[in-house]
């Protein structure tokens, strides 16, 4: 197995074990199957997609979206159109 593939599924392994013990509310894939979205009983989102890398090769890209722990702390950035 390269050495990459080998990262990525370390990195996927990681974000997964994050999310145990959480349940499983909606999932939904996109039309082409190159996306899934978990969306969980915390507010969590789990995206597992693959993207091609510079040399066209398959790439697994894992990524967890959690809520803000105190939402008071966000920064609100607003846009003036000219």
């Amino acid at each position: 197995m390269p050495l990459a593939a080998l990262q990525d599924l370390r990195r996927v392994a990681d974000s997964l074990a994050q999310l145990r013990g959480r349940s499983v509310i909606d999932a939904s894939v996109r039309s082409d199957f190159r996306q899934l979205k978990l969306e969980l009983s915390d507010g969590s989102i789990l995206v597992v997609s693959t993207e091609s890398d510079e040399a066209g090769r398959p790439r697994l890209e894992v990524d967890v979206v959690r809520l803000a722990e105190d939402p008071s702390r966000q920064l609100e950035v607003r846009f003036d159109t000219v």
